[in-house]
């Protein structure tokens, strides 16, 4: 623990220059006399550190010493502070340790290109959430990571999606967080995926398992997604549309709708194309967001339920 306390007193001196044993002691969560007792023994071990006294004093390393990522450029070290998400990193368990690597890339690069990464950190973020999306919570996710890393079993229980509550024995093969969502890929009596924010239990198990052969998380998670709009997209329904109708549709209905329709160019005043949707329910509501700008031509059910739906939105305007 001290040793990597140490390594860390050493690096925020390369990387800030002149601080403060109370800066120092902050920045450590420790107290300023553990401080001293650090820097006494960072100079027994032969690191340059001296202590400048007065009012704007403090300790700092020797100028030139200095410890150097070799090979970088530029874009590289941009990229090494663009790819840091802080939120996901702490839901996992890994803040602090995405902080210290941080750190210590950072020490460790030339003064330019230090200096760029920190405007990197300044001028650009990164929010994976969603809009319109409070923070759900994920209380297990750290317990699932670790998990995923030591390869055990867990035992969850579980609420699926009609609201009925599941105990499952899982092998957890890899997280995944997609807007702002984590996702549990793991094996039962296949492959299945959990969204997390659903795990209502865990227990890890001393059980240990071993991977299947050949798995790759990120293939396998791009054809579940495909099936996954599949399945919440069973249907396609046929309407025409105006020139602004196809461009409201893009937003309005869903990606899988903005997908069908990305291509699509206008055929004059009216333009007929099918539509992707959840269940005929759920295309009455979507479709009437365009108002004028469509017209459903089949199938006939869901054009008899968009017509009466209208003929009783008038009815309480006529009132």
């Amino acid at each position: 623990m001290r040793a990597s306390r140490l390594l860390s007193l050493l690096l925020l001196l390369q990387s800030r220059g002149r601080m403060t044993a109370q800066e120092l002691a902050d920045e450590l969560e420790v107290s300023v006399r553990t401080v001293y007792r650090d820097v006494e023994a960072l100079g027994a071990s032969g690191v340059p550190v001296y202590a400048d006294r007065g009012p704007a004093g403090g300790y700092r390393l020797v100028d030139g010493y200095r410890t150097r990522l070799t090979g970088l450029t530029t874009e590289e070290a941009d990229s090494l502070f663009l790819a840091g998400l802080p939120g996901p990193a702490a839901e996992l368990g890994l803040g602090a340790v995405v902080a210290a690597a941080q750190l210590k890339v950072l020490a460790a690069l030339p003064p330019e290109l230090r200096s760029r990464a920190a405007r990197v950190r300044e001028r650009f973020h990164l929010d994976a959430p969603g809009w319109f999306r409070g923070n759900v919570g994920t209380p297990h996710v750290a317990e699932i990571a670790e998990a995923v890393w030591q390869q055990r079993r867990l035992r969850i229980r579980y609420v699926r999606w009609a609201q009925v509550e599941v105990e499952r024995t899982v092998e957890p093969l890899g997280l995944v967080l997609k807007a702002g969502t984590w996702y549990l890929v793991a094996r039962t009596d296949g492959l299945r995926t959990y969204r997390v924010s659903r795990v209502l239990e865990l227990t890890a198990l001393d059980e240990s398992f071993d991977r299947p052969e050949g798995f790759d998380l990120a293939e396998y998670w791009a054809g579940w997604s495909e099936r996954f709009e599949e399945r919440m997209y069973p249907m396609r329904v046929t309407v025409r549309m105006t020139p602004n109708g196809l461009r409201s549709a893009r937003v309005l209905l869903g990606l899988p709708a903005a997908r069908e329709l990305e291509d699509i160019e206008p055929e004059g005043e009216w333009t007929t194309v099918r539509v992707p949707v959840e269940s005929l329910d759920h295309a009455v509501v979507d479709l009437l967001r365009l108002g004028p700008d469509v017209e459903v031509l089949e199938p006939a059910e869901l054009r008899d339920r968009v017509i009466a739906r209208i003929a009783a939105m008038a009815a309480v305007y006529e009132r």
